[in-house]
């Protein structure tokens, strides 16, 4: 079957996206995104309790996971209608098992590790299979979901077969399950006698995809908000309020990095024509993930300076107020590198800034209001830096002619 083949169409084209410029978010996907509001809350309250290696691991793996089952309906989303009732129901059924995905995050790798595999697992396959019929007759989707469904019912099974298993092969599993679909996905889910799927023939909307992204990145700062207006609440001294203040300004000067190039990214996006299916994969399903950890990091910073704003760093103080903001900016230099290629050298340098102080403060057990400020003061220079390539950038286009 091909796409030029006579009298073929979708059987189900209300169900489509109409593809008339950029695809809003509709009232149905942000009603989805609230339950992730209490999944990233899950996430930093989880590695606040577990703060050393072993933990910092088992978030990152729960956090993956979370992320397969979030980006994933984020795709179907770009090519099915989010209102029309069928495809409503099936999100309305993926959002009750994302919050039984949430619920079972704290206790994942204790006595509910079946519970995790088993949301994961009905969520990830059900949905492919309701994809593939919504899309039935659309020749290139077709045959992509049909190669997904493959891939995504094998990773399902080896979570449940995870859930099963004890620690440590809990652990090992559930890595296997996230580097074998990352390995599915950038080969275009080969499988024999079915081929493979190309990302050009994706007929992705990156505009969609990149505000839905957008949409998690509010969802994980205000993770941060939380934290800090909450710990407020509970002591209004001098010293509490003034950690409050420098916790807000983290907030907002990474959410100032990461929107303050938005718009340019989702311009080239647009722009990308055939390679915005490969360029989507890259940013949205494998760099997305690396910056959303950061800010969950960094919301665990908040709260301990917010705690113990004049305690000594100890390496997990810097681990997260100096490291989640490090590898928010690793993860934004990737992502502008792969979009537009502005600002990279800025990112890169405050990343490696971050890095260097990490041993340095913990040397010199310094405060940890004073490694948070100088966390804030570096992700300033960030967005300095890319106020003034802007500003040479218009100046060397020199001023707008009346005649043009």
């Amino acid at each position: 079957m091909t796409p030029s083949s006579p009298g073929v169409g979708p059987r189900h084209p209300r169900l489509l996206r109409p593809r008339k410029g950029v695809e809003r978010t509709t009232s149905t996907e942000l009603f989805f995104d609230l339950v992730y509001v209490f999944t990233i809350t899950q996430l930093s309250h989880y590695l606040a309790g577990n703060l050393d290696w072993r933990g910092i691991g088992r978030t990152a793996v729960l956090l993956g996971l979370v992320w397969l089952v979030w980006i994933y309906t984020v795709w179907a989303g770009n090519w099915l209608h989010p209102d029309r009732p069928p495809v409503r129901a099936t999100l309305l059924v993926v959002t009750l098992g994302s919050l039984l995905l949430a619920a079972a995050l704290p206790t994942a790798f204790d006595g509910n590790g079946l519970l995790f595999a088993l949301a994961y697992a009905v969520v990830q396959v059900g949905r492919t299979v309701f994809s593939l019929w919504a899309i039935r007759g659309e020749p290139w989707l077709g045959d992509s979901f049909r190669q997904c469904l493959v891939w995504i019912s094998g990773t399902a099974a080896l979570a449940i077969v995870g859930g099963l298993m004890d620690t440590p092969a809990r652990e090992l599993i559930w890595i296997a399950v996230i580097i074998v679909d990352a390995i599915g996905l950038a080969t275009g889910f080969p499988v024999p006698g079915m081929g493979r799927s190309a990302p050009e023939h994706w007929r992705v909307e990156g505009g969609h995809l990149a505000e839905r992204c957008q949409a998690f990145v509010l969802i994980a700062l205000g993770e941060s908000i939380l934290i800090t207006g909450g710990t407020l609440t509970q002591r209004l001294d001098r010293v509490t309020i003034a950690a409050f203040l420098l916790a807000f300004a983290g907030s907002v000067a990474l959410w100032w990095v990461y929107f303050d190039q938005a718009q340019a990214s989702m311009r080239a996006l647009a722009a990308a024509g055939a390679r915005a299916g490969r360029l989507s994969r890259l940013v949205f399903n494998y760099l997305h993930p690396v910056m959303v950890g950061g800010i969950v990091i960094t919301a665990v910073g908040d709260e301990r300076l917010l705690h113990a704003p004049g305690e000594p760093v100890d390496w997990a103080s810097a681990l997260v107020v100096l490291g989640g903001p490090a590898l928010f900016l690793a993860g934004h230099a990737a992502y502008q590198m792969a979009l537009v290629d502005t600002g990279v050298l800025a990112r890169v340098t405050a990343t490696l800034l971050l890095l260097a102080l990490s041993p340095a403060a913990v040397a010199l057990r310094a405060p940890v209001a004073l490694a948070a400020g100088a966390a804030l003061l570096i992700t300033v220079g960030v967005i300095v830096a890319d106020w003034l390539a802007g500003r040479r950038v218009s100046q060397s286009r020199g001023p707008r002619s009346p005649l043009r």
